[in-house]
């Protein structure tokens, strides 16, 4: 018996889309099911709108501290309103952009909320449609903080932070991972009171520890309070907003604010997403299991999974990468895999933070023998014309072969910068084929070459 399509894809975010235009492209007939909007949560409510955000926080600093430097002498007055609007009228246009892409390609769409009724078969509203293979894309969905579940109003997740109906006074940002870092650095931009409480004693705990303590003390300049190996152990409403109890180092503290925005975590949208009683599909901590090594199949053999929804690390560009090579597998043009190894993150605060592989703390538990090598944007002349001299760039190698075993940027184009570090890993760089590469003076990413430079003893400008 045919099957309706080839293959049935549920999700269309950066995995969901981008797995359905592969397939596509590969002589597929796919159907691309989605319950919102196509771009998923990254680009209606995540990556895309919040750089919408960050960038208009970039000009906010820019004009009020920095202007005078610069030569503004006007009254600069902003519209919170209209930051929102720009930043939801972004989304709208690049949601239209997929949207485009599915028909060149021929990918059908269809939107509402899918369930996998059987090893083929995905029912959608009130028709059961089949597949020879299935693809879940549905992604994750924030967690909420014991005993403070989300209300949308009061107590808020990164949805509702990035479309607020007015600017609140005062927020407690509950996480300093990137999602708790970004919107702490864009409300505390824009005049809202921003305290940060996580309980790793740094912000940011997946990143270097020396490129966190840079970037606290840098919110801290910029007015923040941070309050970090800490947690919340009371959480009251009140007709103000929130009164939170917090367990300090120092002791306990009282905070009152308007809004309290909860960017603790992550779990998969797995929810009702299978029939239980005719489908057997494993899962672990709220997420999907998934072999990468055998293209991203889940128990069930002809059902797969990609992107958030299996699991850390939770980025876009991961989820893409995944999606391409479970279809390329899948449709035996291929037998790629994603290198976990060399996964980029980048934290689109000011100044921004990215990196990729080994941090200088767990290289050491590693046992391996380290050369490290550090160039301050403060003595790059384009940094300092650009008025953007905080931060460095830091590099960490093998001392004895050489090896990029870790890269860490913190300062303005951070997250530009780290793309040139991702594929010297890959291709295997060394130290010295780093710094003999012409870099284009003036430019940020002469930190790069010369980081390599001063490890080893021969940076010009340090």
């Amino acid at each position: 018996m045919a099957h309706d399509y080839d293959l049935i894809v549920i999700g269309g975010g950066p995995a969901g889309y981008a797995g359905a235009i592969r397939a596509a492209q590969l002589g597929k007939k796919v159907l691309c099911v989605e319950q919102d909007k196509l771009g998923g949560i990254c680009l209606n409510w995540g990556c895309i709108p919040t750089k919408a955000l960050l960038t208009n926080a970039h000009v906010v600093e820019l004009l009020n501290h920095n202007g005078k430097e610069f030569g503004y002498t006007g009254d600069s007055r902003w519209d919170f309103s209209q930051m929102i609007k720009r930043s939801r009228d972004v989304t709208t246009k690049m949601n239209k952009g997929i949207e485009g892409l599915f028909r060149k390609y021929k990918v059908q769409h269809q939107q509402g909320t899918a369930k996998i009724v059987g090893p083929n078969q995905v029912k959608v509203g009130d028709k059961t449609l089949s597949a020879g293979s299935i693809v879940i894309a549905t992604g994750v969905h924030a967690r909420a903080l014991p005993g403070a579940e989300f209300d949308g109003k009061t107590i808020i997740s990164y949805k509702e932070a990035m479309n607020l109906p007015t600017q609140p006074k005062s927020m407690l940002v509950v996480g300093a991972g990137a999602i708790g870092c970004e919107f702490a650095y864009f409300y505390n931009a824009i005049g809202t009171k921003v305290t940060i409480v996580e309980m790793v004693d740094h912000l940011l705990p997946i990143e270097d520890e020396e490129v966190s303590q840079t970037l606290r003390k840098s919110f801290e300049k910029r007015g923040m309070t941070v309050l970090t190996g800490s947690k919340t152990t009371k959480v009251e409403k009140t007709d103000g907003g929130v009164k939170v109890t917090v367990e300090t180092p120092k002791g306990p503290q009282t905070i009152e604010a308007e809004v309290m925005l909860v960017a603790i975590g992550v779990e998969g949208n797995i929810q009702d997403l299978w029939d239980e009683k005719k489908v057997k599909i494993e899962t672990f901590k709220g997420h999907i299991k998934a072999d990468p090594k055998k293209g991203y199949v889940t128990s069930v053999p002809s059902i797969y999974a990609v992107g958030d929804v299996i699991g850390p690390p939770w980025l876009a560009h991961v989820a893409h990468h995944e999606a391409i090579c479970c279809i390329e597998r899948l449709c035996g043009h291929a037998d790629r895999t994603v290198d976990y190894d060399n996964v980029p993150g980048c934290t689109y605060t000011e100044p921004g933070v990215a990196s990729v592989g080994l941090t200088e703390k767990k290289a050491r538990e590693l046992g391996r023998e380290i050369r490290i090598g550090k160039f301050p944007f403060i003595a790059s002349g384009r940094a300092v014309a650009a008025g953007e001299p905080e931060g460095f760039v830091k590099l960490i190698f093998d001392k004895k072969l050489g090896e990029l075993l870790g890269a860490h940027i913190i300062g303005a184009n951070a997250t530009e910068m780290i793309a040139e570090l991702v594929m010297a890993r890959k291709l295997e760089a060394t130290q010295e084929e780093i710094l003999h590469a012409m870099h284009p003076h003036p430019t940020f990413s002469e930190a790069v070459m010369e980081a390599a430079g001063q490890g080893l003893g021969e940076s010009v400008h340090l």
